[in-house]
Formats: structure tokens, sequence, C-alpha cells
């Protein structure tokens, strides 16, 4: 007998049947599409939302660009948590364990909530300091420290949504993560543009209107979370601390969160070592960052997509429908690579052109630094597609690993090289991104090399295990 609020709807068993027994590039597709299309479509209003700062001023889009990687760092510890926790669920529910899928889902929220209430504790009252800390330069403390803190408070409350679109991933509902989401952007953008143009507010207006938007999103999950979602629904009676529960889903999310803080602060540092070449150039670096993701976004969306159909695949022991997934995903990702870095390059004047608001110094910065950091636009294809293998299998030790070198092998010591023995100037931070870019993919291809050789051997025994018992049976 099934206990209260863990049976599971009618969609639901649609989705999981359909995950675990359709057509894989049709599973791919209808999963992965609509989150890579959400992807690209948060970049394009981000840039949007960059180029009404850019209304304000040069020094806001690059105070604003800044700052966001300091965000960033911040929103690595619910990221990291919505993602590893996230994969254990769809893992659980590919089991058809749905009693402690739902134990597991109301213990997430509760756990989101603790982290939550730290962060604020921790960063609001030392905003300043921390800034300082990080090496922020006097002119972005002076226009974005009510921004930064503003924007504390919606990162507090993106723990959460990132928790409920985490959970609406695993359970194969990617149409609805598209549009709600879309829903929010355009409610994020509208605002911006209402405070920007229409109020002529500063960057504080900005983070405002994110704020509201993520809590319009919130107010939505709390519906959808409200108990009529079946075993996906929040229950208080359903938290969970005990080891079977919470102790898998925070021990699976550390390294994801260790993984992500690190990569956000190994930026933070890499934009504190180019402040010597101008906050303009800090600036140009973030818009270039925003440009790229044009390409990586969607690319990413493939990899979160990639993840929980691996993830919920080897729940149910379909371990060569795993590995199928991860090939389609990577075919998926080297296309959008090469697209991306075509479309890119050929627009990239009249793209850096509304970033630049008439100053030909800062445009030039931006296409200089571009130039280099799109070199690497396919080998991150891979780089995210092996991160969907690695995610679905469990195996964190790897994408912590990886991340960590993007970050402190391949960025920091290169740009520390290139300051102290070239004369390359500003170009430098271009060519970082480059080398770390195309390192990582490169790096990335050598792990799965290795290991899809131990997965599929493990999976060559585990289905001959699974024949004997069944032909004893």
């Amino acid at each position: 007998m099934k206990s209260e609020g863990t049976s599971l709807t009618n969609k639901d068993k649609q989705n999981r049947e359909y995950i675990l027994n359709a057509n894989m590039w049709s599973v791919v597709f209808r999963i992965c599409f609509p989150l890579a299309l959400f992807q690209s479509l948060s970049q394009i209003f981000k840039i949007l939302d960059s180029q009404m700062a850019a209304h304000i001023s040069s020094e806001a889009v690059s105070a604003v660009a800044y700052l966001s990687q300091l965000n960033m760092a911040i929103n690595a510890v619910g990221g990291g948590l919505a993602v590893g926790a996230s994969l254990k669920i769809s893992e659980t529910y590919g089991a058809g364990d749905y009693q402690k899928v739902k134990r597991q889902v109301s213990t997430l929220y509760m756990i989101c909530g603790v982290l939550g209430a730290i962060i604020l504790l921790v960063f609001v009252p030392f905003t300043e300091p921390f800034l300082r800390m990080a090496k922020t330069p006097d002119e972005f403390i002076v226009v974005g420290k009510q921004y930064f803190i503003i924007e504390t408070f919606s990162l507090v409350i993106m723990f959460f949504n990132n928790v409920y679109i985490a959970i609406e991933r695993a359970r194969g509902n990617s149409r609805r993560i598209l549009n709600l989401n879309v829903l929010i952007i355009v409610v994020k953008l509208s605002l911006t543009a209402w405070f920007v143009y229409g109020l002529q507010g500063d960057v504080t207006s900005i983070a405002i209107a994110t704020l509201l938007s993520q809590l319009a999103l919130f107010a939505i999950a709390i519906k959808n979370m409200g108990g009529k979602e079946g075993i996906f629904g929040f229950s208080i009676k359903a938290i969970s601390v005990n080891r079977d529960v919470a102790s898998p889903m925070i021990i699976i999310s550390l390294p994801v969160i260790v993984e992500k803080f690190s990569f956000a602060i190994g930026k933070v540092i890499v934009n504190s070592m180019s402040t010597g070449y101008g906050a303009l150039t800090v600036g140009a670096l973030g818009i270039s960052n925003n440009i790229g993701g044009l390409t990586t976004n969607p690319q990413n969306g493939f990899q979160e997509g990639g993840a929980a159909i691996i993830s919920q695949n080897l729940g149910a022991k379909k371990y060569d429908r795993a590995f199928d997934a991860f090939k389609k995903i990577l075919v998926c990702n080297i296309i959008i690579g090469a697209v991306g870095y075509v479309l890119t390059m050929a627009n990239l004047h009249v793209i850096s052109e509304g970033f630049a608001k008439n100053d030909a110094t800062f445009q030039g910065l931006i296409e200089h630094i571009y130039r280099y950091e799109a070199m690497g636009a396919v080998a991150l294809g891979v780089h995210a597609s092996v991160m969907a293998l690695l995610y679905g299998y469990g195996l964190m030790k790897y994408t912590f690993f990886v991340n960590f070198m993007r970050v402190f092998a391949f960025r920091v010591p290169v740009l520390w090289f290139l300051q102290n023995y070239t004369n390359v100037g500003s170009d430098s931070v271009g060519i970082v991104m480059m080398i770390s870019n195309i390192g990582v993919g490169v790096l990335s291809s050598f792990i799965a090399f290795i290991e899809l050789r131990k997965i599929r051997k493990i999976h060559k025994i585990q289905n001959e295990s699974e024949e004997v018992r069944v032909d004893y049976n």
C-alpha cells in the first residue's frame, strides 16, 4: 500500500516510460531541446539586460559584468546542490522507489532553506569588506554595492527555484521548464526596461527587476510543489535527515558545489588579475563571456538534460541506453559549437556595438577578446557532453578535477605568465580563454576515453549477471 502523497501521476508515468523505452534520439530532443532553447533565450535576454546597463554608462555595464561573477560564486552553492541532489532523485525515480523520491524532494527544499539563511547572514552585513577582499575596483563598489546586496537576496530565492527546475527536469517536464522560464525572462526584461528607460534608474534598479522576477517564479514553484504533484510535491512530514535520504544527496552534491564554486572563484581571480589592464578590459571580458554563452548555454542545456536521462536509465539498469544517450548528446553539442562559432563571428561587430554605446575603444576590446574565446566553442561542446556522462554516472571527482584544472591550470597560471613574460597586453585575457576552453575539451576527452572503457566493461558484466538471474528464475 502506498503512503499518502507518494502516488505517480499519469503524466509522470508516461514521461518515465518514455525516457526508459522510447527511441533515444527522440528522448534526447524532447528532454534536452527545450532546455537548450531556454538556455539560449536566457542568454539572449541576459545580453539585452547588459545592453540596458550599457545605456546607463560603460562603467555600469562593466560593474554588472564584474559583480555577476561574484554572484555566480555564491550561486554555486545552490546550483551545485540542485544538480547533485536531482541526479540522486532521477536515479531513485528510475528505480521506481517513489516513497523515497517524496522524502528526497521534501528534504532537499529544507536543506535549501538552511543554506539560504546562512548566505544572507554571511554576505549581506559584510558586503563592502567582501567586495574589497575580492579586489573589486573602487568605482565598481561605488556603482554596484547596493546592486550586489539585492542580487544576494535574489540568489537565495534562486536556490529554491534551481531545485524546483532540477526536480522538473528529473521528471522529464522540459516543456514546463521552458514555458516557466520564458515567462520569467520576459517579466525580468520588461521590468528592467521600465526601470532603466522609463524611470532612468541605475544598476540597483536592474537588481530589483531580477529579484521581482525570481519571486514570481518562486510563487509558481510554491503553488506547484504544494502537494498536488504526487511524489514531487513538498511535504513537511516527508522531510528526512537520516543517512538513507539526506546523506547521499549531500555527499553527491558537495563535489559539484566545490567544483562550481572553484570555477566561479577562478573567474573572479582572472577578473582581478585583469584589472591591471583597466576596468573596461574587465567589463569587455565579461561581455565576451556573455557572447560566448550564446553557444555554450544551449550546450549546457543538452548537458543538464543528458545527465538526467543517463541517471534515470542507470537507475532502471538500462545501461546500454545510458551510454547511447551520451553518444547522441556529444553529436548535438559538437554541431551546436560549430554553428555557434560561425554565427557569432559573422555578427560580432553588430553584437559588440550593442554593448559599447558608441565607445569605439570598448567595442574593440570586446571583439579582440571574443575572437580568441570563440575558438574553443567546439571543444566546450565536447566538455559539456562529457560532463553529462560524468554527472549521470555520479563520477563527481572527475567533474571537480576537470573544472578545477580549467581555471587553476589553464587560466590563472597562463594569465600570470602572459602578464609577466610577454607584451601582448589586454589580448592576454582573450588568449587565456582560448587556451582554457580548448584545454578543458582535450582533458575531458582523455578522461572520457579512460572511463568509457571501464563503464562498458562494468555494463557487460552487469548485463550478463542480469541474464543469469533471469535464466535461473
